[in-house]
C-alpha cells in the first residue's frame, strides 16, 4: 500500500492541522494515523473528524502494530466499497500484508478480526451465496413472537434480580445479560459454557494480548457445541446449520455460530447501552417517549445513526489497483468500513441534530451482500428489552451527573462502560409470568445432517406469544443466573 502525502488535493484548502496540534501527534510512519491508542481510545469520533479534515473521505490509517490500512469516512465511499464485492473482496487471503511479513499470524491481536475464516463473511460470490443462506435460514426459523417471548421471559429474571433494591447499574446487570441469555438460547449453547463464553467473545473486540486465547476459547466451546449437536440436534441455529442443504461441514457450522455470537452480541449489548444512555439522560428523548411523540424503535434508530455499537467494520481487500475517494488504491491494500464516520458525513446528514424518523439508511449493519442478516433481532431484542425496564421501572432516572459518565474504546467498537440509575424499589414479578411452553420432542427417525427445517407454517398457526421454534427455556440457568445477580 502507498501512503499518500497528508497536503493530498482532496483536502479543503486550510483543513491540513499544523505542526503541533493534536493531529500531527498521532501521526505514525509514513505520515498515516495510528487508530489505536490514546487518541482513539478518549475520542474516536473527533480522531474521525481530523482524518476527515486532513484527508477527505478515504484516510491512510494503522493498526495496532503500525500495520497499513485505509479507513473509509464518507458515508458514499462506504456504500461504494460495500456494494461492489469483485472490486473489494471479502477474502483477507487478498492482502500483500501476509506476503510482505507485515503482520505475525501467531501473535497479533487482529488475527481474530482480519484473518481468514471459513464463513460467509470472508467470502465472496457463489461461496458466499451458499453459507450466507445457510445462515439465513438458521436465523429465520425463529418466529418474531416467539423470540420475543424469550426476551420477555429472560428481562423480567433479569428485572426481578434488582427491582427491590433501588438502584442498579444498568450496562453490567441488563444491557450486557439480556442479549447473553437471548443468543445463548437461540444457539443452542449449554448453560455451564454461557457467561465465560460471552466474556471471551467481547474480549475479542478490545485487540490486546489476550485475544487470541479468547477466540481459541470461543472456538473450542463452539467445536463441542457441534459434536453435541451433531448426535442430540435440536430446535437451535446450530442444528439449523447442520441440516441445511448447503452442506456445511463441522468447521463451518463451527465459524458460523462464532461469527453469530460476536456479531450478535456485541453489537446488540452496545446498542441497549447507547439507547438507554439517551433515555435517561436526553431530555427530547426521555420527555418524547414519555409523552408519546417517539416510540422506542424511533429511539433505536437515531442511535443507530448517531452511536452505531460497531464503529469501523473490518475489513474489505481491494482486488485491482482502483481510485476512491481521491485515494489511489493498490491491489491488495486493506479497507475498513468507518460506519460511525460514515453516518455523520454531512454530505448526506447537514445537521445531525435533526432526528431521523424511522429512517433505516444508515450504515451501522454495514451494506451490500454482506449486511448482517441478523439485524432484525438484535432490533427486536433492544425494543422488547427496553420497553419492558421501562415499563416496569417507569421512573428510573440516572444516579450520577452525566458529565461522569465513562467509555472504553477500542479500534472497532466504543463502549459505555457503567450506567446507574435510582428507582422506586419494586417487588419481583416472576411469579405472575406465563409458563414457558416446552419445545416439542426431536424426533428420532431424523439423521441429523438432513433434519429438515421446522415448519414454516407453524408459527401462523401457533397462539399469539408462542415460541414454536425455540428450545425449552432452561430453568436451572436462570435461576443460577437470578441467584448470581442477586448476590453481586
Amino acid at each position: 500500500m502507498t501512503l499518500p502525502p497528508t497536503e493530498h488535493d482532496t483536502a479543503q484548502p486550510g483543513a491540513i492541522p499544523p505542526p503541533g496540534c493534536p493531529a500531527h501527534l498521532h501521526d505514525g510512519p509514513g505520515g498515516a494515523t495510528r487508530l489505536y491508542g490514546k487518541a482513539a481510545e478518549t475520542d474516536p469520533m473527533g480522531l474521525y473528524e481530523e482524518l476527515r479534515a486532513a484527508h477527505g473521505p478515504v484516510a491512510p490509517v494503522l493498526l495496532d502494530g503500525d500495520v497499513r490500512a485505509w479507513l473509509v469516512l464518507g458515508y458514499l465511499e462506504n456504500r461504494d466499497v460495500a456494494s461492489r464485492p469483485t472490486q473489494f473482496s471479502r477474502d483477507p487471503r487478498v492482502w500483500h500484508g501476509w506476503r510482505s511479513g507485515e503482520i505475525d499470524p501467531a501473535t497479533s491481536p487482529l488475527i481474530p478480526m482480519i484473518g481468514w475464516r471459513p464463513d460467509c463473511v470472508c467470502a465472496d460470490g457463489e461461496e458466499h451465496q451458499r453459507l450466507r443462506g445457510a445462515v439465513t435460514a438458521s436465523l429465520s426459523q425463529f418466529d418474531h413472537r416467539g423470540v420475543r417471548r424469550s426476551i420477555t421471559r429472560f428481562a423480567h429474571q433479569l428485572i426481578d434480580s434488582f427491582c427491590e433494591d433501588g438502584e442498579v447499574e444498568l450496562v453490567e446487570r441488563f444491557a450486557e445479560h439480556l442479549p447473553m441469555l437471548t443468543l445463548t438460547h437461540l444457539l443452542g449453547m449449554s448453560d455451564e459454557d454461557a457467561p465465560r463464553l460471552v466474556h471471551a467473545a467481547r474480549d475479542l473486540f478490545k485487540a490486546t494480548e489476550t485475544s487470541l486465547a479468547s477466540n481459541a476459547y470461543v472456538l473450542e466451546c463452539l467445536a463441542q457445541l457441534v459434536v453435541t449437536k451433531r448426535s442430540r440436534p435440536g430446535l437451535d441455529i446450530a442444528s439449523a446449520l447442520m441440516a441445511h442443504p448447503a452442506g456445511l461441514t463441522d468447521e463451518e457450522v463451527q465459524h458460523h455460530l462464532r461469527l453469530i455470537l460476536l456479531a450478535g452480541y456485541e453489537t446488540t449489548a452496545n446498542l441497549m447501552s447507547n439507547v438507554l444512555r439517551m433515555v435517561v439522560t436526553d431530555p427530547r428523548f426521555r420527555g418524547s417517549l414519555a409523552g408519546g411523540q417517539m416510540t422506542l424503535p424511533e429511539a433505536v434508530e437515531q442511535v443507530l445513526w448517531d452511536e452505531p455499537p460497531l464503529m469501523v467494520c473490518p475489513g474489505r481487500w481491494a482486488n485491482d489497483d482502483t481510485t476512491l475517494g481521491g485515494q489511489q488504491i493498490k491491489a491488495g491494500d486493506m479497507l475498513l468500513l468507518g460506519l460511525a464516520a460514515g453516518n455523520v458525513d454531512q454530505a448526506i446528514r447537514p445537521d445531525a441534530a435533526t432526528p431521523v424518523h424511522h429512517n433505516r439508511a444508515h450504515l451501522s449493519f454495514s451494506a451490500g451482500t454482506h449486511e448482517c442478516p441478523g439485524q432484525d433481532i438484535g432490533r427486536i431484542i433492544a425494543d422488547a428489552g427496553i420497553d419492558i425496564l421501562l415499563t416496569r421501572l417507569p421512573d428510573i432516572a440516572l444516579s450520577v451527573p452525566e458529565e461522569s459518565l465513562s467509555w472504553r474504546s477500542s479500534t472497532w467498537a466504543r463502549h459505555l462502560t457503567a450506567l446507574p440509575v435510582s428507582f422506586a424499589p419494586r417487588p419481583p414479578q416472576a411469579d405472575d409470568l406465563p409458563a414457558p411452553l416446552p419445545a416439542p420432542p426431536v424426533r428420532s427417525d431424523v439423521r441429523p445432517a438432513t433434519a429438515p427445517l421446522p415448519d414454516a407454517g407453524a408459527a401462523a398457526e401457533a397462539p399469539p406469544g408462542a415460541a414454536v421454534r425455540g428450545p425449552a427455556p432452561r430453568v436451572s440457568w436462570l435461576s443460577r443466573v437470578g441467584r448470581f445477580l442477586r448476590g453481586r
